[in-house]
């Protein structure tokens, strides 16, 4: 079995943006990860015709289990001379396939939005959420308030790349001397901290000439250090280094779990490692959570699919119809997933029987455990059969959505008897949640494939969603700041 860090690679390319297209200069940035050169960045501003254009195209590679995968991200948003957001376009290659997102702002604020993949178009409207900015906005704020030491102020950053406005608390500090490779510069320090409703918090700290072009930017993920630093052309696109990224991905376990699948419940001790960090674990049908501060108590049940529950779902649950709906990344209205869930449903007499039949569907579609896809979506799973957690989990989701069963994401870690040579672990992990007769259970393709049985008591739920990149930062501004003190099992 192998333990998908896709989704925490995704992240981590996503977050390269907020590292330093913030202000909006121009040059190019290496990117290092624990002092390793892993890519390259490369800013451009420009100024025609009263609008202001400023692009961000970013490389990463990483390696997995001596597999490396490649990550280009590409953003640019287009914003009048003062700041107004007028389009914006994001194009993602994770893998196999490259995803495209554009968006046009109306007068009124509605969002014109379209992403296309593999030839699959999907267009949705959405509000522009109110006072949010792009790369423009946000520096002519910063110009406004100025690098005096003390100085607070607070804005809202949208990201193409994730569909959505982060919140940010920005405060100016100190010069500094500051090593750029070698070259050392007297900078002003500012601290921004973003923060993504339900999904934690993201500080990042830069440091800024007097005209405020970010020189170096250090942001904590997955409890390493991602650092961003201007340098010349020749170093940016000078060959990286090697990166295994499959150990971070992975919490000791207190102690080892026999016969995990027919485990009755596991209650977990998770303690933050600082002691003023307050953990953010969501509660769910399947697990219990108890937070004091560093501390959480998770109880985790095992639940199996029972019969029961008709589909597609009829009722009017807010959350229910949202877990029906097509997104970018879980395309149930992608006629090869209309098709492969029909060829797994077959004549499925309720929701319950028809869940388990896609669960098992997938777990024998996905041929190729393929560690080079880097994060794909359920029609391009559905295209090439390759893949790992993360893509066993949205190809199951977006087949449940299909014939009408309401499916969430799940990501969180799970535990793993052995991986690489080292036991008694608990690994980065994606899974399924499917709303049965009048409560959520939880299934599991990919351990259903390794002949694990499916979702037991060794998953804990770190963050829940539709399995797009902003679901993953709960899990990437966790992981690694915690461990598992003990567990109760509950034979």
């Amino acid at each position: 079995m192998r333990v998908r860090s896709s989704f925490w690679i995704c992240a981590v390319a996503v977050l390269v943006g907020f590292c330093g297209a913030a202000f909006g200069e121009i040059g190019y940035f290496a990117i290092f990860m624990e002092g390793r050169k892993i890519g390259h960045a490369m800013l451009i501003r420009e100024v025609a015709d009263g609008n202001v254009t400023t692009t961000e195209n970013s490389y990463i590679t990483l390696t997995r289990a001596n597999m490396p995968i490649s990550v280009n991200m590409s953003e640019t948003s287009v914003e009048t001379t003062e700041g107004k957001p007028l389009r914006f376009e994001s194009v993602q290659d994770m893998g196999l396939f490259a995803m495209k997102i554009s968006g046009r702002v109306d007068p009124n604020g509605s969002v014109l939005v379209t992403v296309e993949s593999m030839g699959n178009k999907q267009n949705q409207v959405m509000q522009w959420p109110a006072g949010a900015v792009m790369s423009e906005g946000l520096r002519l704020l910063a110009l406004k308030k100025g690098l005096k030491d003390g100085v607070k102020y607070t804005s809202k950053l949208f990201s193409p790349s994730l569909m959505q406005a982060m919140d940010a608390n920005t405060v100016v500090g100190p010069k500094e001397d500051v090593d750029l490779l070698g070259r050392v510069v007297s900078l002003t320090k500012t601290t921004t901290t973003f923060e993504m409703p339900g999904a934690g918090m993201m500080v990042s700290t830069s440091y800024v000439t007097d005209k405020l072009q970010v020189q170096k930017n250090i942001m904590p993920v997955a409890g390493m250090m991602v650092e961003m630093i201007a340098c010349e052309k020749e170093f940016a696109l000078s060959e990286n280094d090697v990166f295994d990224v499959v150990d971070k991905m992975f919490l000791v376990s207190p102690q080892a779990i026999k016969n995990i699948s027919s485990t009755r419940s596991i209650t977990y001790t998770l303690k933050a490692d600082d002691d003023a960090e307050k953990l953010r674990i969501p509660t769910t049908d399947n697990q219990q959570v108890s937070c004091k501060g560093a501390v959480a108590t998770v109880t985790v049940e095992r639940s199996s699919v029972p019969d029961g529950g008709v589909f597609p779902y009829r009722g009017r649950d807010k959350r229910m119809l949202e877990a029906l709906k097509p997104t970018r990344f879980v395309q149930s209205d992608s006629k090869v997933v209309i098709n492969l869930a029909g060829r797994a449903v077959g004549r499925a007499k309720n929701a319950g029987e028809a869940a388990r039949k896609i669960e098992a569907f997938v777990a024998n579609y996905i041929t190729s455990k393929n560690l080079s896809v880097g994060y794909a979506s359920a029609a391009e799973v559905a295209a090439s059969r390759q893949g790992d957690c993360s893509e066993f989990s949205v190809l199951t989701a977006a087949m449940c959505r299909a014939v009408g069963i309401p499916a969430e994401v799940v990501m969180g870690v799970a535990y793993v008897d052995e991986f690489a040579g080292s036991k008694n672990l608990f690994g980065g992990h994606a899974w399924v949640q499917v709303y049965i007769g009048q409560r959520w259970y939880g299934i599991d393709s990919t351990f259903k494939s390794s002949g694990r049985g499916g979702y037991d008591a060794g998953h804990i739920a770190l963050a829940v969603g539709n399995g797009d990149p902003e679901d993953f930062f709960n899990l990437v501004s966790s992981l690694g700041k915690f461990k598992i003190e003990k567990l109760v099992v509950n034979k």
